[in-house]
């Protein structure tokens, strides 16, 4: 699909960007720039990915909290069916209510429904101040009293809020060298605030922090509108499955959950664990949407400690919680089995039978999503 890397039309004024689905992310950020637009997905592997991956996938990223989903952001999608019949469904419009809405049966589909080959996608304009405060805190519960706060104070210029634990930055610091710029606390989170006026945002900023530190949800923090210094700080959450593969074997799970329990299996596997290979249990994420990803590092891999402790408590919590087992990087051919913990049986017989209809003979992306496919 790298081939397949045109950008076939930027619309500034209805804020449109129409492109192949080789695209890679980061290349097609570029170019929209140049158009004072932006992507509404942000991903660390940016300059790696490709913008169909992206779609047939769901994923989610950073920017999610301000700009939603790519079921809200992509307006239409050209596909190939297994048959080799090419579905045109590659529309402009924000709004077009002429039944069934088709991209969405490609969008997360993970390719076994249609190759996604083009798509038409709603470009937000690229905001003129932006500010990133980093902050620390003694608890999950100050954790959830920042987001509350900064979802009310903050609103409209809302566009990301991260959680980090000690752990998780501890390894960034540790094996990747970035130094933290605050001092150690048990939890940290990061919010990126971005709009169209700088000295209005900072007031709103400021207020927010005020509020924040008088009601000592955060004990300590920095805040910048320097882009190296803004980089930087990101670095301390994009590179954190970086950092903890060079303490071992990784064990990863992408989770996402009401956000009350959003860190509440943290601890409880951390003690489920003790005396065993399991070394670091961590948890971080998107707290603004609920998506927690849960690492356990090793010190040798072990795949009994896998299939025997780890899986059935992890995807068995979730589903007591009423969470989904894979917030966005879809199921694949690891979790199928798992399927049911966030599926009901109903649910996934008509995905079965969508799947029948379009792919008879289970050529596309074949054993992937759908148990015994």
């Amino acid at each position: 699909m790298s081939l397949m890397n045109k950008v076939i039309d930027i619309n500034p004024l209805s804020g449109t960007l129409t492109c192949e689905a080789g695209c890679v992310l980061e290349n097609l950020e570029n170019r929209l720039e140049e158009h004072q637009l932006m992507m509404p997905l942000d991903l660390g592997a940016k300059g790696s990915c490709h913008i169909g991956g992206n779609i047939s996938t769901n994923a989610g990223g950073l920017r999610l909290l301000r700009y939603g989903s790519l079921h809200g952001s992509v307006l239409g999608v050209e596909a190939v069916l297994a048959n080799g019949e090419v579905i045109d469904c590659l529309n402009v419009l924000k709004k077009d209510n002429t039944g069934y809405h088709l991209r969405h049966l490609f969008i997360g589909s993970e390719g076994t429904l249609g190759v996604v080959t083009k798509a038409a996608i709603h470009c937000p304009p690229r905001p003129k101040a932006l500010n990133l405060a980093f902050l620390g805190t003694d608890s999950f519960k100050n954790v959830l009293n920042i987001l509350q706060l900064a979802k009310s104070r903050l609103s409209e210029i809302l566009s990301s809020c991260e959680m980090i634990d000690e752990p998780s930055l501890s390894a960034v610091v540790r094996n990747l060298g970035v130094k933290s710029p605050i001092g150690q606390f048990p939890f940290y989170v990061l919010i990126e605030t971005s709009g169209s006026h700088t000295a209005h945002d900072e007031e709103k900023l400021n207020a927010f922090l005020d509020a924040a530190m008088a009601e000592s949800y955060v004990l300590d923090g920095t805040v910048t509108n320097e882009p190296s210094r803004m980089q930087v700080l990101w670095q301390l959450r994009e590179r954190i499955a970086e950092a903890l593969l060079k303490d071992g074997p990784v064990y990863k799970y992408d989770v996402s959950l009401p956000v009350e329990h959003f860190y509440g299996i943290v601890p409880l596997l951390q003690d489920k664990l003790k005396g065993t290979s399991a070394d670091i249990v961590t948890g971080y994420g998107h707290i603004g949407d609920g998506n927690v990803h849960l690492n356990i590092t090793s010190r040798f891999y072990d795949q009994q400690l896998v299939d025997d402790v780890i899986e059935p408590f992890v995807f068995g919590w979730v589903a007591a919680h009423n969470g989904s087992i894979s917030a966005e990087h879809g199921i694949g051919f690891k979790k199928t089995e798992f399927l049911h913990y966030s599926k009901k049986p109903s649910a996934i017989a008509l995905m079965k039978q969508m799947k029948h209809l379009l792919d008879p003979n289970a050529i596309l992306n074949p054993y992937k999503v759908l148990p015994d496919n």
